[in-house]
């Protein structure tokens, strides 16, 4: 595969992010919503995994399939989101942040943050690239079947998590406790988690190149970014604050990532 086939679709994708990033920016330092800066990552990160395929010159059967997986995707978590940032006003991270550092420094930060995002969007999309630029001969095979097995697995799982915390949220009667039903109580953060799995999917279907181990960024870079930046840490921080040692029983008894029968305190 020529290099001109990855770096050019970068390229242009990166500048498109950037300069929407920056409108983006510029618009929440007059509404203070930071948090739709989450909504544009998902919309960008499906948008440029489309334009991937599009652009790509493998199995037109196989840049189809990659685009419906990370077109559906893109939209679900966007939906998801916007519902989210629509229904309870500013993320609690992002407006913690601008509280304890003051509204100009926030706007510093949020600056060079949402343009991190655009990267990061750009090293998700990156193994849908890949996958689309699969040598045009190579037929589909069971790689291909077992990548749309985990996708569906994944956005079932990432899906019901959502739910059921959604449903949790809504009871008045759950005020200030920790949702512990279904997923919950086997792994703290089970929408993180399948979210997770889903990158695998397109490990699978882009297993088939000479950049196969290139599609392996996916899974690496979210488990990374959840473990230490925007997830796990964020998060359970804020969770310990609003829940305290109710939050602190759960971190003993639950598992934080992978779903895994709850431990009993003796």
């Amino acid at each position: 595969m020529e290099m001109s086939r990855i770096w050019e679709p970068l390229i242009v994708g990166w500048v498109i992010l950037a300069v929407v990033m920056h409108l983006l920016w510029m618009w929440q330092k007059k509404s203070s919503r930071a948090g739709f800066v989450d909504v544009a990552w998902s919309l960008g990160t499906g948008g440029l995994g489309i334009g991937f395929c599009i652009a790509g010159n493998g199995m037109t059967d196989r840049r189809w399939i990659l685009g419906v997986l990370i077109g559906l995707w893109g939209l679900r978590l966007t939906k998801h989101l916007w519902d989210r940032l629509s229904r309870e006003g500013e993320d609690g991270r992002y407006e913690s942040y601008r509280r304890e550092k003051g509204q100009k420094a926030a706007d510093r930060f949020y600056m060079i943050f949402f343009q991190m995002q655009a990267v990061f969007a750009l090293i998700f999309a990156s193994p849908i690239l890949i996958a689309a630029n699969t040598p045009e001969d190579v037929e589909l095979q069971l790689l291909d079947g077992v990548g749309v097995a985990i996708w569906v697995l994944a956005l079932l799982g990432e899906s019901i998590a959502d739910r059921q915390l959604e449903k949790f949220r809504k009871d008045p009667a759950n005020r200030g406790e920790v949702c512990r039903v279904g997923l919950w109580a086997w792994s703290r953060h089970p929408n993180y988690f399948f979210e997770w799995l889903h990158w695998f999917a397109y490990v699978a279907i882009g297993w088939h190149g000479d950049w196969r181990y290139l599609t392996l960024f996916g899974p690496i870079a979210m488990l990374l970014f959840l473990f230490k930046f925007t997830g796990i840490p964020i998060t359970e921080k804020q969770a310990l604050r609003s829940r305290g040692e109710k939050y602190e029983k759960y971190q003993r008894e639950v598992s934080v990532f992978f779903p895994l029968p709850p431990k009993s305190e003796s």
